[in-house]
């Protein structure tokens, strides 16, 4: 069931269900609280309280917000944690992996632990030898990029087919083109532009004031990154030392947790059975 947040600016919407430990899923841009479909009930059926919220400007939450940074969006994490009664194992992806180093430095009393999957987390070079080495990057870049500038739904919606590479969900077809019709509302693909253009500094700069412990997650074939282990290993050795940890998802683009669920899920089990508090 719906359940929505008013906070200054506009309206999160989000569904708990289970009981437990809490976890907060937030999903990445251009996407929405589904993307966790096939994730949640496992930590459910684990014995965890799972919060799935739709960041400001997706799904269900309103779209006239002042800003789409990601310190926007950890506070509205951190404000959805003290409604429901924190703290939180925050999961972020992409986008939201940035949100969740945001929110873990902010109040580590709130959040109790983080999981960033395919997290944009740091500044990004462009790395013209990655784009002539890796072609599977190169044609990431190009459709993110030509996504966000021309706030073009088909262009998302063929990135999204490349960053899915090999193994898709049973409900892959179906579930994209609920997410289409969601993107071609008034207003949501300018939205996703907007996230787009927000540089990841801001959770860049908070990476060493991550005290809480870290799990980043990424795909061994994500196509937004020439080396994505080397990406995953930098997220880390910016946290003070041996906070984070990395594993990786052999076989998996940008949505490991949608494309491998079942593994994902037993990775992050074993992470909350450690680290998660009631």
């Amino acid at each position: 069931m719906t359940e929505y947040l008013e906070i200054e600016g506009g309206r999160l919407a989000y569904d708990v269900t289970g009981d437990g430990p809490l976890v907060v899923l937030a999903h990445g841009m251009g996407d929405g609280r589904g993307a966790y479909r096939l994730l949640a009930p496992r930590l459910v059926a684990a014995g965890y309280r799972v919060a799935s919220v739709d960041l400001r400007g997706h799904g269900e939450s309103t779209t006239d917000w002042p800003s789409y940074t990601r310190t926007d969006v950890a506070n509205d994490l951190l404000a959805l944690i003290r409604q429901l009664g924190g703290p939180a194992v925050v999961v972020g992806h992409s986008f939201s992996g940035g949100a969740a180093t945001i929110a873990a430095a902010l109040d580590p009393d709130m959040v109790s632990a983080v999981v960033e999957i395919g997290p944009f987390t740091r500044a990004q070079k462009l790395d013209l030898g990655g784009l002539l080495r890796n072609g599977r990057h190169r044609k990431g870049v190009t459709l993110l990029l030509g996504a966000g500038a021309l706030r073009s739904v088909g262009l998302w919606r063929r990135y999204l087919d490349h960053a899915y590479p090999g193994v898709k969900p049973a409900d892959y077809e179906e579930y994209m083109t609920a997410l289409e019709a969601a993107l071609r509302r008034p207003g949501r693909m300018a939205v996703v532009s907007k996230m787009g253009m927000s540089a990841p500094t801001d959770a860049g700069a908070q990476l060493p004031n991550v005290h809480v412990p870290a799990l980043v997650v990424m795909g061994t074939l994500d196509p937004d990154w020439a080396d994505p282990r080397a990406e995953a290993e930098g997220v880390v050795a910016a946290m003070p030392a041996g906070r984070g940890t990395v594993v990786m998802i052999n076989g998996a683009g940008h949505y490991p947790h949608a494309q491998f669920p079942a593994e994902v899920s037993e990775i992050m089990l074993a992470f909350l059975k450690e680290h998660a508090r009631a």
